[in-house]
């Protein structure tokens, strides 16, 4: 075998490593994350499937916890899909201004509730397909109401902290969402695909933030693509 076919070989057989290497890398990561968080849940508040696609809707350029503060009235008020479908529009965006964005988040949350009354029965469809049929609902949304009301996992929920965190540790080189879900949902167990979502939004809260990232009480470092960088441009000066 000569030269160039030994090397043509070689690549060849170096891509399922490093594949592996990175699959690898995806699960460490969520044992850590799970030993981290054990106790990582889904922040938002609510009581039924249809509350928690209209908090999830709301959260959107929000945060989770001003979300809550604002969906107890909102629910007091109007507790289910007929009653939010059916109420008058300025009331609903009087009661959520506060999570930012409010004339389009009511429209889109009457306009879910209005079809899940008229297509659904009044219930929150359990696919994801139909999810993505609702006014609002995006592929973030819709895995979130899937995973936490229903108990479906059918994808990786993709949030700002995900987003950052997947591109920082390595797991990714995308900055759109679908593209990211797609290239975390080959890493990682399907199982366990909003487990890694839900534990990596805690870790960004807590540690990696975006302005400012704690490496030095980072569990994650040794893993961290983004650390190794910037140390390396730190050596080089």
């Amino acid at each position: 075998m000569n030269q160039e076919s030994s090397c043509v070989h070689a690549e060849e057989c170096q891509h399922p490593t490093m594949r592996l290497t990175k699959k690898r890398k995806a699960q460490e990561i969520l044992s850590i994350l799970k030993t981290l968080y054990p106790d990582a849940t889904c922040s938002l508040d609510y009581q039924t499937p249809v509350q928690l696609l209209v908090a999830t809707i709301l959260s959107a350029q929000c945060t989770d916890e001003r979300v809550n503060k604002v969906t107890p009235n909102l629910f007091a008020r109007f507790p289910d899909a007929p009653s939010l479908a059916y109420a008058h529009r300025e009331e609903v965006e009087t009661l959520i201004r506060s999570t930012g964005f409010f004339r389009n988040k009511a429209k889109n949350i009457q306009g879910a509730c209005l079809k899940i009354v008229q297509e659904f029965n009044g219930e929150v469809p359990q696919t994801m397909k139909e999810l993505l049929t609702l006014p609002g609902v995006a592929r973030k949304t819709a895995n979130v109401v899937l995973a936490h009301a229903f108990g479906i996992i059918e994808g990786v929920t993709v949030d700002t902290h995900v987003k950052r965190l997947s591109n920082r540790l390595g797991l990714t080189k995308n900055s759109q969402p679908v593209q990211i879900e797609k290239d975390l949902m080959k890493l990682l167990p399907q199982p366990e695909w909003e487990n890694f979502s839900i534990s990596i939004i805690y870790h960004g809260r807590a540690v990696c933030n975006a302005r400012k990232p704690q490496c030095d009480m980072c569990q994650l470092v040794h893993l961290c693509s983004d650390y190794k960088k910037t140390q390396k441009k730190v050596s080089q000066k």
